[in-house]
């Protein structure tokens, strides 16, 4: 059988599954693909310290999930690339095959 995937491919796939790891970078991505933010604003809708969003958007720039678009003094975030934000869309549909509890109602957004 022949590998479909190289060890670049695997290193990838590692990368991103690191970034949604932790709760507070998912959360960014999921934010993101919303809408580009500024760390400020993203601190504040999550409820962290903006040393904590500083740090997470530096491993989500690391991992190549986003990036930083200077305005004036100011940087605003924003996924790294168009197809990020309808495959979170799919990664979410994945998790109610996962845990069908995990959302339910009207205010479940991933279904």
């Amino acid at each position: 059988m022949t590998p479909t995937a190289t060890l670049t491919h695997t290193a990838a796939l590692a990368r991103l599954g690191h970034a949604l790891s932790d709760e507070t970078r998912a959360q960014i991505l999921l934010t993101l693909r919303e809408a580009p933010a500024f760390p400020s604003d993203l601190a504040d809708a999550l409820g962290v310290s903006r040393q904590v969003m500083s740090n997470q958007l530096a491993c989500l720039r690391g991992c190549g999930l986003v990036e930083g678009v200077k305005e004036g003094r100011n940087t605003w975030y924003r996924l790294a690339d168009s197809h990020l934000a309808p495959a979170l869309d799919d990664l979410l549909r994945l998790v109610l095959v996962v845990d069908p509890a995990c959302c339910s109602g009207e205010s479940c957004t991933c279904a």
